[in-house]
């Protein structure tokens, strides 16, 4: 993978000032290690009128398989081969442009120590890069450059030279020229386009990536006629990240418009508003709910049947009122990840003694179960096929007694609120049924007049006044009279 970037000069403004720019020395031949392999920065020729400063990198493709976990071209899991023979050691894409910003970093950022006048002067340049991958073909390489203020000569690149009926590659030959550019503004120019007309990465795109493509974009993205072309193939097509660069690239515009600061343009919300728009996850509103109701019925050792994976045990951890937490699954995948959630093997004794994971059915009666102040059932009944539902009831309210029973379940009138979930359609595949409020209360009811328990009604989440709550809770406590009985048992 190659790249050059030539300079001419006179007497009074000698080419090699370029070695200044680049921080590399013009007389010296350097290497630089990256994350895929081996940058080296040398200078083919380089006096007063002309000096070429050339970047090689060497791509270890066992490491690109190796770190990248087989994702990008040419790592697809069912392509082992093609994880080693690909074309990444030759045609600039995502690899180049981090070698770029990693080697010339100070360059792109436009410092330059020794002589500072440097960096902000225009000065004429060519750049060559013999082999990049351009989907799209030589059209979409002269939209991106040409707005620029480069002078584009593309070359496709042919399949096979001796056999010419076989058409053009997907691979260009890329000479630019300019004479109004500077060394930092072309640097971030290849920075951003080299990716993106490839159009893939050799990494994982996050968050931060929004903001490595705005201090590249800096001064040209903004109004860039292929600006969303390019934003969203930089951030890989997450349209999420797409979305959130494209609102900052506006705000960006407007303000240069307005002659004035992005954060006077953004100031019409204070930040703390914005914070408290942000609603609460639904999951996150149920297990408040739930350590509440525990709080009030005065619960000291928990119950958390239909555990999963640990949530609400972490959470019930956090509070040391509670002195025993009892986690229960039939699935031991869950309780494995729920032991990996808590950190169970790096837990302090005293704290692991508070808390136990135990594999079980709730269809079946559990003496390990009895004893317990409280247990929580959350979202664990429309699990179940409702043939079973009887056993689960008599397992839990008239085995294992605890003074107080949680129940949660999603009430299925809320649903017509859920815009991304069709018509007709539960929240999700495993639900063997989703009950209305009026279905709720009379199961409730019916279970708590069969084995002496007293039930209020609670709603968690937003109560819609003509739907009600995402998620109902029935809260069931011991009568006074059962509670003693259960004790004496």
């Amino acid at each position: 993978m190659f790249l050059t970037i030539s300079t001419t000069g006179t007497p009074e403004r000698p080419a090699t000032d370029l070695g200044f720019l680049l921080h590399k020395h013009p007389d010296k031949s350097q290497a630089f290690s990256t994350s895929y392999g081996r940058a080296y920065v040398l200078y083919p020729e380089a006096d007063a009128e002309r000096c070429t400063a050339a970047l090689l990198l060497e791509v270890d493709a066992v490491a690109l398989v190796r770190r990248g976990k087989g994702k990008g071209r040419g790592g697809a899991p069912d392509a082992t081969l093609a994880q080693y023979v690909n074309d990444r050691p030759y045609a600039a894409s995502s690899l180049l442009a981090v070698a770029l910003s990693a080697v010339f970093s100070s360059a792109m950022r436009g410092v330059c120590t020794a002589k500072p006048e440097l960096p902000s002067q225009a000065r004429p340049l060519r750049i060559e890069v013999p082999v990049l991958p351009a989907r799209g073909g030589p059209g979409l390489v002269r939209r991106l450059f040409e707005p620029l203020g480069w002078t584009v000569d593309v070359e496709p690149v042919a399949l096979d030279a001796e056999f010419p009926e076989w058409g053009d590659s997907r691979y260009v030959r890329l000479v630019l020229r300019s004479q109004t550019l500077t060394l930092a503004e072309s640097l971030r120019h290849l920075y951003v386009l080299l990716p993106v007309l490839d159009d893939a990465k050799h990494y994982w795109v996050a968050s931060d990536e929004v903001d490595k493509l705005l201090r590249a974009g800096e001064g040209w993205l903004p109004e860039h006629p292929e600006q969303k072309l390019i934003t969203s193939r930089y951030l890989s097509r997450r349209w999420s990240l797409t979305r959130q660069a494209m609102e900052r690239l506006e705000l960006v515009r407007l303000a240069e418009a307005d002659d004035s600061e992005v954060e006077e343009i953004d100031n019409a919300v204070a930040a703390e508003t914005e914070a408290e728009e942000k609603p609460t996850p639904l999951a996150v509103q149920r297990r408040e709910a739930i350590l509440a109701a525990l709080g009030a019925s005065g619960a000291a050792r928990v119950l958390d049947l239909g555990c999963g994976q640990g949530q609400l045990v972490q959470a019930l951890l956090k509070d040391p009122k509670f002195t025993e937490i009892v986690g229960v699954d039939v699935s031991m995948r869950a309780l494995t990840i729920a032991s990996r959630r808590l950190k169970l093997d790096r837990m302090g004794e005293r704290q692991a003694s508070r808390v136990t994971l135990m594999q079980g059915s709730l269809a079946y009666t559990d003496n390990r179960l009895r004893g317990y102040d409280a247990a929580v059932l959350s979202e664990v009944i429309e699990h179940l096929d409702l043939p079973r539902l009887p056993a689960l009831e008599y397992a839990v309210f008239g085995a294992a007694r605890p003074r107080t029973v949680l129940v949660t379940t999603p009430n299925v009138e809320y649903n017509v609120r859920w815009e991304s979930l069709p018509a007709g359609h539960v929240r999700h595949g495993d639900h063997r049924f989703e009950w209305t409020r009026e279905e709720f209360r009379a199961w409730s009811l019916s279970v708590a007049e069969r084995h002496g328990y007293e039930t209020e009604f609670v709603p968690v989440g937003p109560d819609d006044p003509e739907v009600g709550p995402p998620t109902q809770m029935a809260v069931f406590t011991l009568s006074a009279g059962n509670e003693k009985e259960a004790k004496a048992a």
